[in-house]
C-alpha cells in the first residue's frame, strides 16, 4: 500500500477522534424474536452512534404487522458502469423502505445533485437488514466489501467515501480499515466525516432540529429528542448536544436516548420539572426506523409516547430521521467535499 494514500486515510479519521472526543454510530434494531440476538450484537457495535441515529431489523416477513413502504420507489445504486470517480456512501441501513428513501436515498441523491461528475453508489454495513430486505422486496443492496469489488471491477480510479454515521466510533473505524486494505486498488481515496465531528457540526445540526421544530415552540411543550446510546464513552455525544442546546437558550429541547443515559426516566423528570402541558418526541437519529416507530411511538407499555401519556401529557411524535432534513444533507455534502478536496493533497 502506498504510504501516502495509507496516511491520507487514517488522518481523517485520527483528526475525528480528537475533535470529537467520542465513537459512535447509528443503529436500528430487530423486532423479530428469531433474529434479536444476533441483531442486537451487531447494533451494539453499529450505535455505540449516528447518527446519528440508528437501527437494525431482521423481522422475518410473516411476522411483521407494520408497512414499511413501497421498496419500487428506493433506487439501491448498486449499477455498474460508474465511471472513474465513484462516491461511495455507506450507511448503517433500514429495512423500512420509505424511511431509507427518504433519509439515506434523500442524501445521496444530494450528494449526487452536488458533485455531478461523480457516480454516487450505496452501501450499508448491516448484513442483516441487506439480507433481510432481499428476502423480503427482491432489493439487492451492496455491503461495503460488494461495492468495493464494484467500484474496482468497474475501473474506478478516484473513489471518495462518505459514511452518515451519526458520530465516529468503531463502525467508521472498521470502515477505514476495510477501504485501507484494500486502497492499491484505485489510484486516490478519500473518506468523509461522520454527522457529528467538529463543534461547527453540533451548531449545525442543533440549528437544524430547531428549526425543523420551530412551531411546536410554544412555551408550554418540551420538545425531546430520543438517541440510542451506548455504554461506551461516547455516549457523551449526547449530553454535548443537550449542553449545547441549553446553553443556546433551547431549555425546553431534550436529549436522551434508549439504552443509555440520560434515559427516559431522567427525561421525563426533567420535562416534569419545566411544568410543561404536551411533549413532541423526534428521533436524533439519521433513519427512523425500529426505534422511532416502536421505542419511541409505540403504543405498547414502555414506549417513550406511552410513558409521557400515562404522565398526563399530550404527546406528537415526529417519526422522522434527520437524514429527512435539507439542512443535514448538506452537512453531508460538506463533508464530502472536504473528502473530494483532500484528493490533491
Amino acid at each position: 500500500m502506498k504510504l501516502k494514500k495509507m496516511a491520507a486515510l487514517f488522518a481523517a479519521a485520527a483528526t475525528m477522534a480528537v475533535v470529537a472526543g467520542c465513537s459512535n454510530t447509528a443503529k436500528e434494531t430487530s423486532s423479530a424474536e428469531t433474529t434479536e440476538a444476533q441483531s442486537s450484537a451487531e447494533e451494539t457495535k453499529a450505535e455505540e452512534t449516528t447518527g446519528a441515529e440508528t437501527t437494525a431489523e431482521a423481522e422475518e416477513e410473516e411476522e411483521e404487522n407494520y408497512n414499511t413502504g413501497d421498496a419500487s420507489k428506493d433506487n439501491p445504486r448498486n449499477q455498474d458502469e460508474i465511471g472513474e470517480d465513484e462516491l461511495m456512501v455507506v450507511s448503517f441501513g433500514t429495512s423500512y423502505n420509505d424511511n431509507r428513501r427518504m433519509t439515506v436515498g434523500a442524501i445521496e441523491d444530494a450528494l449526487e445533485k452536488a458533485f455531478p461528475d461523480y457516480s454516487v453508489r450505496r452501501a450499508f454495513t448491516s448484513q442483516i437488514i441487506i439480507d433481510h430486505v432481499k428476502s423480503r422486496d427482491n432489493e439487492v443492496i451492496d455491503n461495503v466489501t460488494e461495492a468495493l469489488d464494484r467500484a474496482e471491477k468497474n475501473g474506478v480510479k478516484r473513489l471518495v467515501i462518505q459514511p452518515t454515521h451519526l458520530m465516529n466510533g468503531l463502525e467508521y473505524t472498521d470502515l477505514v480499515n476495510e477501504v485501507a486494505e484494500r486502497s492499491d486498488a484505485f489510484e486516490k481515496v478519500s473518506i468523509g466525516e461522520p454527522l457529528l465531528t467538529s463543534d461547527e457540526d453540533f451548531k449545525a445540526v442543533m440549528k437544524a432540529i430547531t428549526e425543523a421544530t420551530a412551531e411546536y415552540d410554544d412555551g408550554e411543550t418540551a420538545i425531546c429528542f430520543m438517541g440510542h446510546g451506548t455504554e461506551a464513552d461516547s455516549n457523551q455525544i449526547y449530553g454535548k448536544m443537550q449542553d449545547l442546546l441549553t446553553e443556546s437558550g433551547y431549555k425546553n429541547y431534550y436529549v436522551g436516548t434508549v439504552e443509555a443515559t440520560p434515559s427516559l426516566d431522567d427525561v421525563l423528570a426533567k420535562v416534569k420539572e419545566g411544568g410543561y402541558k404536551k411533549v413532541v418526541l423526534e428521533p436524533l437519529m439519521i433513519v427512523a426506523g425500529d426505534h422511532a416507530n416502536n421505542d419511541m411511538a409505540g403504543d405498547e407499555d414502555g414506549s417513550w409516547k406511552k410513558t409521557f401519556e400515562d404522565a398526563g401529557y399530550e404527546v406528537t411524535c415526529l417519526v422522522r430521521g434527520l437524514g429527512e432534513l435539507e439542512p443535514i444533507q448538506q452537512l453531508f455534502v460538506e463533508h464530502a467535499q472536504a473528502a473530494i478536496d483532500n484528493l490533491s493533497k
